[in-house]
């Protein structure tokens, strides 16, 4: 079984899903390796307009596969560093992609699956939904997710959940900022906001989630001055910003809408 479901729609949307049911959705070096190939794919395909993430099954994401992580215990501390390097890899991928990225996430989502969540733009889950950094409960440490989990819920949340492995309902996540939201139907809400996403210039939605990777955590020098200056300015000029203000005055739909 493939453990590694892609969907492509008619209006150019990627849902992406994981599918180890069998392992509540585990996952180990080779499904690592699987996510890493098909971003590095889908990052390239200049029809995409959005990627949604998924899985299948019961849970979202238990976290690492035991059985991998008991394999990797054996081996030594440079085999343990390129195994983790291949994790950072895909989480800098997922964090850094180029189009708008949903996250829809039931069940339970343990672990290293709360990098995945925290990477992408818009997370959607279910009010059943149950979260844990439960690394320390087997001598470990969150460190390859901290920076994505630390930036989303702060130091001080973090200090919390990273030391007392505790569950967290879907209400805790949505108001640590884990979750945007909570639905019932997260497929369709997901629909939802990816048609209110396509009213939108694609060039437009790049250069705002690099803006805001750009500015996360980054003192408000004049470096940063000058880029915010100069992506503004870039985008005046551009042809989609001068279709988006063209239309604006004219009181009609933008080309790409």
């Amino acid at each position: 079984m493939t453990a590694l479901l892609l969907e492509k729609d008619k209006s150019g949307v990627a849902w992406l899903s994981l599918n180890r049911p069998e392992k509540h959705n585990a996952f180990d070096d080779a499904l690592i390796s699987d996510l890493i190939e098909r971003l590095t794919e889908l990052e390239q395909d200049p029809t995409l307009t959005a990627l949604v993430l998924g899985a299948r099954g019961r849970h979202f994401s238990a976290g690492a596969d035991l059985n991998w992580m008991k394999s990797m215990a054996n081996l030594s501390q440079q085999e343990n560093l390129r195994d983790a390097q291949q994790l950072a890899l895909l989480l800098h991928k997922l964090d850094t992609f180029p189009t708008p990225t949903l996250v829809l996430v039931h069940g339970a989502a343990f672990g290293g699956a709360l990098g995945l969540i925290c990477c992408c733009d818009i997370a959607i889950g279910t009010a059943d939904t149950r979260f844990c950094l439960s690394e320390v409960k087997l001598g470990l440490l969150p460190a390859t997710i901290g920076p994505y989990v630390i930036r989303t819920i702060g130091q001080r949340q973090s200090r919390r959940y990273f030391l007392t492995a505790e569950v967290m309902d879907s209400d805790t996540a949505l108001q640590l900022g884990i979750l945007h939201h909570i639905s019932e139907t997260p497929e369709k809400h997901a629909t939802n906001i990816i048609d209110q996403l396509a009213n939108h210039g694609p060039n437009a939605l790049r250069a705002a989630k690099e803006l805001c990777l750009r500015c996360d955590n980054y003192p408000i020098d004049q470096s940063l001055i000058d880029y915010t200056s100069q992506a503004i300015a870039a985008a005046r000029v551009s042809d989609e910003g001068q279709e988006g203000l063209s239309a604006f005055f004219a009181k009609r739909s933008p080309v790409w809408r």
